[in-house]
């Protein structure tokens, strides 16, 4: 049974913070590409800065990419503005704790069948309408509908009976336990039932967070103003929010230069040297491990249903290189796709495929192949570009020559959700970052029932259901759950994990209290332009 109490203010996220000073050297190389210690934004306030929170200022948000209405409720890259406008029942803290947001606590049955929550009696959401259990029956629902794009549907389909206790107080019952509760309920943003169709087409965004929507340009970006009703006294601090979409690399490093944006999470890792030697500017590394760098393999087109070729292909590409040149070292070469902070990641299991060409061609020789004409889908972003480039250049030293198609962000997503990717393709995931089943009950490149390179095995299913539903009695029973599935990824190689990653923040040195939850949605309910 767990019981937590009411809401208190974040902490700040588990981040390093390297701020450009004076030629001094801030890329620390390929070894602290993991886990770094967290420093606090006051310690690199600059020299007469006010110790206590500025109010007013609006915050410039550079974003490559602009929203897209129809992945309101699945996790994306374009996924910062979730937290701005939406709260969620809960957020969990760097150790996988979940603390209270709209619940302000709750009980969990010790059958793990049920959970009663208790919600916040003093939110309204934008329209001026007060929170209710009944949104929270509508949040289940609606990820449960199959015509949202939604990630954790599988989850909320868990979810089979509601029992309202008053307008504060709701019973949620499971038709079997599951591990990975809580990280539906901070991947699920609480929507205004009224407007939730006029939510997906950009029309309305109405919810309960600090921030309002006041205008969408498409292909222009998001404009947000302060929500004055906000259930947080005194936030937020800022007046509002721009998120500008800024497509090209040089116009964006330009406009964090100049003052015109404070904040971007979309600088290519290549980039950053450019940015260092700024010393207006900061630039952190969030250690979650919220996204992954991986090459993705339709299992139906020949070659490639060939287990043997899919490891070739493993062993071929250079990670370390990848890592070093791309993502400017910001991140963990992996062939696995557990950040260090997930229960599931191993040194072993990070080191399975090292970069062996000779390897990778004896297997292609093995099974048949001297030479391979095959097409990689890319997202038409420079960072994203520089990663395929470097898949290709790989590739090809083992006699396998790939063609790369790049597509915008929106299509490049609306592929991966209905399957119908060609060959090969790179992207980034999410999900290795929370409760380790999540990743493959949700994300969709590892979807047990239906993942994007349409791998289907009953041993693989009868594993992630396992280790889903039947929560371990220890530690030990644990590992031994993610050890299976951790194998099975590995040697079927489906998917080929290359580079766990975080978000790598670039900002003025004048803003504060900036913070993304396990799903990369921007927090600024603390944040202040000093």
């Amino acid at each position: 049974m767990t019981e937590l109490y009411p809401f208190t203010p974040p902490g700040p996220s588990r981040r390093s913070t390297l701020r450009a000073a004076g030629g001094g050297t801030l890329l620390l190389g390929l070894g602290l590409a993991g886990c770094r210690s967290a420093v606090s934004d006051a310690s690199s306030a600059p020299k007469g800065a006010s110790a206590a929170p500025k109010r007013g200022g609006v915050l410039n948000l550079a974003v490559n990419s602009d929203f897209t209405p129809s992945l309101l409720f699945s996790q994306s890259g374009q996924s910062f503005q979730h937290r701005l406008i939406y709260n969620t029942l809960t957020r969990y803290d760097d150790r996988l704790s979940p603390q209270p947001e709209l619940a302000a606590s709750w009980t969990y049955a010790k059958d793990g069948r049920s959970i009663t929550l208790r919600l916040r009696d003093d939110v309204t959401f934008h329209n001026g309408r007060k929170f209710t259990a009944d949104d929270v029956i509508f949040a289940v629902k609606n990820l449960q509908n199959p015509l949202r794009a939604a990630q954790l549907r599988s989850t909320a389909a868990t979810v089979t009976g509601f029992e309202k206790r008053g307008d504060h107080e709701l019973v949620l019952k499971l038709a079997h336990p599951v591990n990975n509760l809580f990280d539906l309920f901070e991947f699920m943003i609480i929507t205004d039932p009224e407007t939730v169709e006029d939510a997906v087409t950009g029309k309305k965004l109405i919810g309960t967070g600090p921030f309002k929507l006041t205008k969408w340009s498409p292909g222009a970006g998001l404009s947000l103003t302060r929500h004055d009703a906000y259930w947080q006294p005194g936030r937020p601090y800022l007046d509002g929010v721009k998120l500008r979409v800024i497509p090209q690399a040089d116009a964006l490093i330009s406009s964090l230069r100049s003052g015109q944006s404070q904040l971007s999470f979309n600088v290519p890792g290549k980039s950053l040297g450019v940015v260092k030697s700024d010393s207006r500017l900061t630039i952190s590394d969030y250690d979650t491990g919220a996204g992954a760098v991986y090459l993705g393999v339709n299992t139906t087109i020949a070659p490639l249903d060939d287990r043997t070729v899919r490891q070739a292909l493993a062993w071929a590409i250079d990670r370390d290189r990848l890592l070093a040149q791309t993502l400017g070292g910001y991140g963990l070469a992996s062939a696995a796709p557990w950040p260090k902070s997930s229960p599931a990641f191993t040194e072993a299991h990070r080191t399975h495929y090292s970069h062996d060409p000779g390897k990778a061609r004896q297997l292609l020789r093995s099974a048949g192949h001297s030479k391979l004409d095959l097409p990689l889908l890319h997202l038409a972003l420079p960072s994203e570009t520089a990663i395929a480039e470097s898949i290709q250049y790989d590739l090809k030293q083992v006699g396998v020559r790939v063609t790369l198609q790049p597509t915008d962000p929106a299509t490049g997503q609306k592929k991966l959700i209905s399957q119908d990717m060609p060959a090969l393709w790179t992207m980034g995931h999410g999900f290795a970052q929370v409760q380790p089943s999540t990743l493959a009950v949700s994300a969709y490149p590892f979807n047990e029932a239906k993942n994007t390179s349409k791998y289907r095995s009953a041993e693989y299913t009868k594993v992630v259901r396992e280790a889903w539903t039947k929560p371990a009695a220890n530690a030990a029973a644990a590992n031994a759950q993610h050890e299976k599935i951790s194998e099975i990824l590995l040697d079927e190689a489906f998917l080929i994990d290359l580079v766990v990653r975080g978000q790598v923040q670039v900002a003025t040195d004048r803003l504060h209290g900036v913070t993304l939850n396990k799903f990369s949605y921007l927090n600024l309910d603390h944040t202040y332009l000093a």
